[in-house]
């Protein structure tokens, strides 16, 4: 368990989003309505509110199990489903859903624009980890109904992602158009075919049936071999991300280690070889830690122009990864990540000046304080 100082952070950075909920008691958060305050069209936006899920189950365990925050996280969930999962009118399913199969038509990003080059569609990368949340929703409160929609919203998903789903090696598309329709970004996405292929392996093994998946997975895979040796990204969210998938294992032929290895490398670190991570150097990471505040690193730049949000997704992805490290190493980890979050970020929790990004730089800020889970 956190300490009470950190939970303490973690609750009110979720407060400055979802209201005052810890008033509330359990039989009223089943019927409760979060804020339209997630950043997006109509008060939702994808990624966030599937932190906000995650976020919810994480205090359900620090807190013993209170049954009130799994039933906070199911009404969010409800709620995302009946407003990105509908056009933005609020009128009708997308197509492709029906009420037997909610799910059939994907769900919108919730961009506030509806058209333009940031504008509503579709996100790979966001589908994944709203169905990462919805697979841990079902494994923290033992009802298979939400793994079950996250299988039925990946089918629905997965082949309008795709050029030439049966070539040998075909490609995806990074977004797509909000029915489903078209591309609107044609280029790929770095991480989508392997995220997409560790996902769905965990929503198979929750299923009790490893095959429900399989051709979808397959399809993943050839993009994998297609594209060879994964590309490590100078992105911090990109390499928070990198090293929360390598937490969980990868594709047989790309090596969970070598790929966190190769993150923490691009870090400016020197790390240890892949079968040996228990031994990373503390004279490396220190280092690593001071240019984090003092000069750009590995292509980043200095803190002040940098978005916050990207840096508690590295700094999330860090504490994940630190499973790999040796009891006596992990406090290593730890330093590094939380070099990510103090020192000048926790003035953006309030006072971000973009006000369309305080929400999603507050849901990964807790995130990544104390990410939960085990």
């Amino acid at each position: 368990m956190e300490d009470s100082a950190e939970l303490d952070d973690f609750k009110e950075a979720m407060h400055l989003i979802y209201g005052p909920f810890d008033s509330l008691k359990a039989s009223q958060a089943a019927s409760w309505t979060p804020p339209e305050n997630s950043g997006g069209h109509r008060g939702r936006y994808l990624w966030t509110d599937a932190f906000g899920v995650l976020n919810f189950l994480t205090l359900h365990k620090e807190t013993g199990g209170d049954q009130k925050y799994l039933a906070l996280a199911s009404s969010l969930i409800r709620t995302v489903h009946s407003v990105l999962g509908y056009d933005r009118g609020g009128k009708a399913r997308l197509p492709g859903a029906s009420t037997q199969n909610p799910l059939g038509g994907g769900l919108r990003i919730g961009k506030v624009d509806e058209k333009g080059p940031d504008g509503d569609g579709q996100y790979h990368h966001y589908l994944t980890i709203w169905m990462y949340a919805l697979n841990r929703m079902s494994i923290t409160s033992r009802d298979r109904s939400y793994n079950d929609q996250a299988i039925a919203l990946a089918r629905a998903i997965h082949p309008r992602f795709f050029v030439d789903i049966k070539a040998d090696a075909p490609r995806m598309y990074w977004k797509i158009a909000m029915d489903m329709s078209r591309p609107l970004v044609a280029s790929e996405g770095n991480l989508d075919a392997v995220n997409g292929y560790v996902v769905f392996s965990l929503l198979a093994a929750t299923s009790g049936d490893s095959g429900c998946l399989a051709g979808e997975m397959a399809d993943y895979q050839r993009v994998i071999d297609r594209k060879g040796k994964h590309t490590i990204s100078n992105d911090m969210l990109d390499l928070g991300m990198s090293l929360w998938i390598a937490q969980w294992g990868s594709p047989d032929h790309v090596s969970a280690q070598q790929m966190g290895a190769r993150c923490l490398e691009r870090f400016g670190q020197t790390p240890p070889p892949p079968a040996a991570l228990s031994s990373l150097p503390k004279s490396g990471l220190q280092e690593t830690t001071d240019k984090l505040d003092h000069q750009e690193f590995s292509g980043q730049h200095p803190r002040r122009t940098r978005l916050a949000f990207r840096d508690f997704g590295a700094s999330l992805g860090l504490r994940c990864y630190s499973c790999y490290a040796g009891d006596d190493d992990k406090p290593a980890y730890e330093r590094l990540a939380r070099k990510l979050l103090p020192g000048g970020w926790e003035a953006f929790l309030r006072y971000q000046p973009e006000e369309e990004l305080r929400p999603i730089s507050r849901v990964m800020y807790a995130a990544a304080l104390v990410p939960g889970g085990e």
